[in-house]
């Protein structure tokens, strides 16, 4: 389903994001964790791509997997890192050709192990990928007319690359003028960061919808690790205490990360969020038992009806 067609059938979207895995044994978990969360009916599961593209092929076969095999809604991420604009062509026909209807544009990571120059990119940012995305859209080569919905990324705590927090948002709304359909905001832990930027969002006349990005700690060397890839992530005082009082306790700590976690999503939900979208790291668990608290059964059902 294009994503102006979910928005405009639901009060707030549910979504879950996966990473394509690596090995037959990553594969086999990851697939356990789809039929556990299929369920829940979430209206579209998003699929990452590596660092410069280098999990491109994977990307690819498990977004169509899901689209063949499951009852869900991919939308692969697609990154200007390390890209031409042939290449970008390719993959949107392959995606087209498989009835995928929306697309996360990013700038992406470059990749750690090769010799890389932005200035050698087709596309120097999101917006320029946006921009050939809905030129795309205009070929009339997707079965829907209206082409391959289009989504960005947010960052509530400011992006890590772009200090000044007013220029950051001017690069935003270039994204969204470029033809963006709606934001995906980085994961955060203070919902006072989303309300802000939000709020800051509206005053630049952004008006499409934004999802909040929600990942709930389970575990000690997650957290760490979260830090590290979220460029910055902040901890709020009183989650680290929370945590402190676990003493590494394994199940403590995955008890309280999904509680705050929980607490974040009732917030959001009582104060009007678009959508929220789970970073599952391709785990069930935690993003299940925060549905379970939320009442949320089944995610297309339940908001279609309440539209």
């Amino acid at each position: 389903m294009h994503v102006q067609d979910i928005f405009q059938s639901s009060e707030t979207t549910f979504s879950f994001e996966f990473f394509p895995p690596r090995s037959p044994e990553a594969v086999e978990s990851l697939y356990q964790t789809i039929r556990e969360l299929e369920p829940y009916q979430p209206h579209f599961v998003s699929v990452t791509y590596g660092a410069g593209g280098a999990t491109r092929e994977l990307t690819h076969d498990l977004v169509v997997r899901i689209k063949e095999t499951t009852s869900l809604d991919p939308v692969p991420h697609l990154t200007c890192v390390c890209h031409k604009e042939h290449e970008i062509t390719e993959i949107l026909d392959r995606y087209a050709r498989a009835g995928v209807s929306n697309i996360l544009s990013l700038g992406g990571d470059p990749p750690k192990e090769l010799a890389y120059r932005k200035e050698d990119d087709d596309f120097r940012h999101a917006a320029d990928l946006v921009r050939f995305i809905k030129s795309f859209n205009g070929s009339g080569s997707h079965p829907d007319r209206r082409g391959f919905g289009i989504g960005v990324a947010g960052f509530p705590e400011g992006h890590p690359g772009t200090p000044n927090r007013l220029l950051e948002l001017d690069y935003l709304k270039r994204k969204v003028d470029a033809g963006a359909d709606y934001i995906v905001t980085q994961l955060f832990f203070d919902n006072r960061d989303f309300f802000d930027f939000r709020d800051r969002c509206e005053l630049a006349a952004i008006t499409v919808p934004i999802i909040a990005g929600i990942m709930p700690i389970t575990s000690i060397g997650g957290m760490k690790r979260m830090a590290e890839l979220a460029a910055g992530a902040r901890f709020p005082a009183r989650l680290l205490r929370s945590l402190q009082r676990c003493h590494d306790d394994p199940e403590s700590v995955a008890r309280v990360g999904v509680h705050y976690a929980s607490e974040q999503c009732h917030d959001l939900l009582e104060h009007k969020v678009r959508g929220i979208h789970f970073y599952t790291l391709n785990r069930s668990d935690a993003t299940r038992r925060i549905f379970e608290s939320l009442g949320l059964k089944q995610a297309r059902a339940t908001t279609i009806q309440a539209a």
